[in-house]
């Protein structure tokens, strides 16, 4: 059985990330996963919300930004950056800083000792002194009840699709008003389909998209950090997730509500013109009649439509990871379903690190978003190899055993 330092799991954005800071710091990394493929399940067409800093990959600043990208492959730039491109820049970083990643399907992640052992689903098995956990979302996609008794065929999460055309000529109610809703309206109405939208609340957040930052020209930096989570005021605070983790819980939540509370992003208003929405509505039944829903609303209308697609985000409940086994979930602490983590991401089990959205009870709303990684992957890798000097355990620092970033 092969020994390594670290196994990050994960080959995503946050896993990268780890894997960047700490292949850099000389740490011997064994990477797990399948690069980017929570993202390459995503619609088609789907144009990314954040910014061009905050859509960059380990670091804002450097050899792994997106702007680096572009200069290297002569990449069009775009002001609003399409999914397409960015599962090319991410393949781009992931040949930079993992190209020996190990496409193996974790099955259990066992401890062992002061160590963890990696059992794979082909029966292989793996020793790791340390794991990262960088598994992603996709086990967190939020089901309502209403629908658990009806078949795939009839309802979905916008999580299910990669492909929408299959939808066209269809009619389409979508539940939700945050942007992964909206944007899949959007992206079914262009493709064909009668689509419609429910919203609970009696209106829809719209984000600015970037009014603020051109208003205040340079001094926009004083007011709204590269990670472009937050609004202004804010912004600063959440990026700065040592100092936000000390704040008061009863300060931290409003904060952490108000930065990634459901919005659509300002460019999808014009893209829905024509789509239906009923706000301060809400679904109370779904009934399957033939090969089509009646859907019950709380206006008393009932709509008959072909498919039903919940645009309900995810809740985060790292007991739906299926790799974690009891022995490893018995030790570790929880808090509403995210893991309570200390200093350099590590939770409760010693050893064991865990980034990404997860980590948001701990460090706040940038864990949810791309740009979190540059803090976790830094903040993980000063934990391992050491460089935080109040931090406890096991320092490691061998040679890398390849794929060090650039």
């Amino acid at each position: 059985m092969s020994v390594v330092d670290v196994a990050v799991l994960g080959a995503g954005p946050h896993g990268l990330s780890a894997t960047t800071h700490l292949r850099r710091a000389g740490v011997d990394v064994h990477v797990v996963g399948d690069p980017m493929s929570f993202w390459r399940t995503m619609p088609a067409g789907m144009v990314l919300r954040s910014d061009r800093t905050a859509t960059s990959i380990g670091e804002y600043r450097g050899p792994l930004t997106l702007d680096a990208y572009r200069e290297a492959t002569g990449a069009e730039s775009h002001s609003h950056l399409p999914l397409e491109q960015f599962l090319e820049y991410g393949a781009w970083v992931q040949q930079r800083v993992a190209p020996d990643v190990d496409r193996r399907v974790v099955e259990r992640l066992e401890p062992d000792g002061d160590d963890f052992r990696l059992d794979f689903t082909n029966g292989d098995r793996l020793r790791a002194h340390r794991v990262v956990v960088a598994a992603g979302i996709a086990p967190f996609a939020h089901r309502p009840s209403i629908a658990a008794h009806l078949p795939r065929e009839l309802s979905s999460h916008t999580a299910d699709h990669r492909d929408l055309s299959r939808f066209s000529g269809r009619r389409v109610l979508v539940i939700g008003g945050g942007q992964s809703a909206l944007e899949t309206a959007a992206l079914l109405h262009e493709g064909g389909a009668d689509v419609e939208v429910t919203v609970r609340r009696d209106h829809l957040n719209w984000l600015h998209g970037g009014k603020y930052q051109r208003m205040l020209g340079r001094g926009a930096a004083l007011l709204y950090a590269p990670t472009d989570v937050g609004p202004m005021g804010v912004s600063r605070l959440v990026a700065a997730p040592d100092l936000f983790r000390r704040l008061p819980r009863s300060v931290q939540d409003p904060i952490a509500y108000r930065s990634i509370r459901p919005a659509g992003a300002a460019w999808l208003r014009p893209r829905l013109t024509g789509v239906p929405m009923r706000l301060g509505t809400r679904v109370q039944d779904l009934t399957a009649v033939g090969s089509r829903l009646r859907a019950t609303l709380s206006t008393d209308e009932v709509l008959t439509v072909d498919h039903v697609i919940f645009g309900t985000g995810y809740r985060v409940d790292v007991t739906r990871y299926p790799f974690l086994t009891p022995s490893v979930m018995s030790r570790l602490e929880l808090a509403a379903g995210f893991p309570v983590l200390r200093r350099g991401m590590e939770s409760s089990v010693p050893g064991l690190h865990i980034v990404g959205a997860p980590a948001a009870w701990s460090f706040g709303p940038i864990m949810r978003f791309v740009s979190g990684g540059w803090y976790a992957g830094r903040s993980v890798a000063r934990r391992i190899t050491g460089l935080d000097r109040r931090g406890h355990g096991r320092t490691l620092v061998s040679a890398p055993t390849g794929g060090q970033a650039a």
